[in-house]
């Protein structure tokens, strides 16, 4: 069993910076995939970034350049550092595990104006 609880969101102006956080409790290690994905209001939920156990990443088109996934096993801590951020990114974030399973965090708001 994994649980995921993300932090870090907010309000930020067009430009600027956040960094989210995912805590993983349970094996982190046996975790084949982790990942961001985002849904804004009234879209689908979208794919952000993926980091495999190998350390491989994979980032959307629409985020490459700008932000940077990574994960600390002593720290058991999925980040994504997101920067120039734009309006259109202001959604809820949702961190996410695959291990014989899919898991999901509650999601994080974050917001930003122009």
């Amino acid at each position: 069993q994994v649980q995921l609880v993300e932090s870090g969101g907010g309000l930020v102006q067009a430009g600027g910076s956040l960094r989210l956080s995912c805590l993983v409790s349970g094996n982190i290690f046996s975790i084949n995939v982790m990942g961001w994905y985002r849904q804004a209001a009234g879209k689908q939920r979208e794919l952000v970034a993926t980091i495999t156990s190998g350390g491989g990443t994979n980032y959307a088109d629409f985020v490459k350049g700008r932000f940077t996934i990574s994960r600390d096993y002593a720290k058991r801590t999925l980040s994504l550092q997101m920067n120039s951020l734009k309006p259109e990114d202001t959604a809820v974030y949702y961190c996410y595990a695959f291990v014989r399973g899919a898991y999901w965090g509650q999601g994080t708001q974050v917001t930003v104006s122009s």
